[in-house]
């Protein structure tokens, strides 16, 4: 008995089975899905390129990318059409044939930084060229709440507008937070020094301003700035140490990636131990390395109630070289419960660097030599053999950078969305 073939609808007038042009439209809409998940990736590696590397020849996007000309050529071309990067002629050159163009971030897109501390609320105004265009210092006459924080910030901002109508684009608001941030929802756990606790910091911020808001620990965001723009390019394993009002914070590298804990809390250096017999800590430790080394203490031995960190470093280098016994022995203190810090990190993370910023970036700048001596002498020398210990090269637009550079980080991913 010979059976019926399997009943079938065809498609009037085509002779061809329903089922296989569909299977044929699924994989050219597969297709076109893949390939354009291929264009967008493509999108954020040549905005990602030029906004970390600076003005690039269209030559050398091609080479650092693995893509033919023509594929690049388009890119730029959609990038510069939706207004983030620019197109100009090289400068003259000797060279034989017609030069490459080059390719720039286009500094009219900005971020807005902002940085809470004790004394002061900062807001900066940073471009995709990562050039800090506009920074604010409003100094606090007292440790501020948090809903002060967003007033003060708030009205900065608003100040700020006549010269964002300059700009093609607000990203968004990226916060340098001298605490723990929660990464999901920018709720600041904990910022002792501030005083703050289970503050829903990033959303009123968002509510007072209009604009999208992100918020990590200060010393997170420094690290990457570093890694990024500063003394830590090319470095895959860093450690930032960041030395404020408000303590002192820590931000670590890994294998070229940021270490930020299953909650965004790593790198809480500055609540290492490094003196058993030392004082009561905000965190209720005894003896962490913010207890032991603070610009409070070297402001008390200057004589001095307060100061920007330009001040502190002139103020503290004078003192130095006169030879002032109280200034040149808190130096020396602070510089050895520094090393007890630092020889952990570099036994715990084996980095190939160790920046230092803020007054920690002064306290090194008086001898340059001194600490990597006193870490060399305490760490494990297999791990201190390949140390480097540098200033950080970004001084005060640091934690601006790094803020901004939270607030660009949806748009470098996804620069067409």
């Amino acid at each position: 008995m010979t059976l019926p073939p399997p009943s079938r609808t065809r498609q009037s007038g085509h002779g061809r089975d329903d089922d296989t042009v569909t299977g044929k439209m699924n994989d050219r809409a597969s297709t076109g899905t893949n390939l354009d998940t291929v264009r967008r990736h493509n999108l954020a590696t040549v905005l990602g390129l030029v906004h970390r590397e600076g003005p690039l020849a269209r030559s050398a996007l091609t080479q650092a990318t693995g893509l033919n000309r023509s594929t690049v050529g388009a890119l730029v071309g959609e990038l510069a059409d939706l207004g983030l990067v620019q197109e100009r002629e090289p400068e003259a050159s000797n060279r034989v044939g017609r030069p490459s163009p080059v390719v720039a971030p286009d500094g009219r897109v900005v971020a807005l930084a902002l940085n809470p501390e004790i004394d002061a609320i900062t807001v900066g105004v940073v471009g995709l060229d990562a050039s800090v265009q506009r920074r604010v210092r409003f100094p606090a006459a007292r440790i501020p709440t948090a809903a002060e924080a967003v007033r003060i910030a708030a009205a900065v901002i608003d100040g700020l507008r006549p010269e964002l109508s300059a700009a093609t684009r607000v990203v968004g608001i990226g916060v340098a937070v001298p605490g723990l941030v929660r990464e999901d929802d920018g709720v600041v756990r904990l910022a002792p020094h501030l005083e703050w606790a289970e503050e829903p910091f990033a959303a009123e911020l968002a509510a007072a301003t209009g604009f999208p808001v992100r918020a990590a620990n200060d010393a997170s965001l420094g690290a990457n700035a570093e890694r990024l723009f500063g003394a830590g390019r090319g470095a895959s394993d860093l450690v930032y140490l960041n030395g404020g009002a408000s303590g002192i914070g820590a931000g670590v590298i890994a294998g070229a990636v940021p270490l930020t804990g299953i909650s965004g809390y790593a790198g809480e250096l500055g609540h290492t131990l490094v003196n058993s017999a030392g004082v009561r800590c905000h965190c209720g430790a005894i003896g962490c390395l913010e207890t032991e080394v603070s610009q409070g203490a070297l402001l008390r031995v200057l004589g001095m109630e307060a100061a920007d960190p330009e001040e502190l470093e002139r103020a503290l280098t004078a003192a130095v070289a006169a030879g002032e016994p109280q200034v040149t022995a808190e130096v020396e203190r602070q510089l050895g419960f520094l090393a007890t810090a630092l020889r952990t990190a570099t036994n715990v993370f084996d980095p190939q660097l160790i920046v230092l910023g803020g007054f920690l970036g002064a306290l090194h700048g008086l001898d340059p030599e001194r600490l990597p001596r006193l870490v060399s002498a305490q760490a494990l020398a297999a791990s201190a053999e390949r140390l480097s210990i540098v200033r950080a090269e970004l001084g005060s637009d640091i934690l601006m950078i790094g803020a901004a550079e939270l607030a660009f980080g949806p748009l470098l991913a996804a620069p067409a969305s």
